[in-house]
């Protein structure tokens, strides 16, 4: 049986992207082999959305991080986005949180599930390893 990694990413900053998707996409690489799902879910919404994952504030005093980021060849979040959803790892949009900031599927990359607590939570009863952003 696969193991499974359920992760809820609920802040959305560049550190946070980075954190969510690095694990994400370790997890469900060849080498390791899991089933990831991850719940997009208030802030954490940025991660996915058309728009705002491209432009992601870098935390304030950590501006220094870019030149980093940029010698390292880090891929950008776009590119990490990419690479998760093409491992196969499953995006679940919040629902509820949707419906309170009025955002609609369409805004954000394709291939997300929209879903409640309830279809995280179907995932994660039985998951390996829960981690929280």
């Amino acid at each position: 049986m696969n193991k499974k990694v359920a992760i809820i990413a609920s802040n959305g900053g560049l550190f946070d992207a980075y954190k969510v998707l690095n694990i994400a996409t370790a997890a469900a690489a060849a080498a390791t082999d899991q089933e990831v799902a991850i719940f997009f879910t208030f802030e954490g919404l940025n991660l996915i959305h058309n728009e705002a994952y491209k432009q992601l504030p870098m935390p304030e005093g950590k501006e220094h991080f870019a030149e980093g980021f940029a010698t390292a060849n880090v891929p950008a979040i776009p590119e990490l986005v990419a690479m998760a959803q093409e491992l196969g790892v499953k995006f679940i949009g919040c629902q509820m949180t949707m419906d309170v900031m009025g955002l609609e599927k369409e805004l954000f990359v394709n291939g997300i599930e929209v879903g409640g607590a309830v279809t995280f939570l179907e995932f994660a009863q039985d998951a390996d390893v829960t981690l929280t952003f």
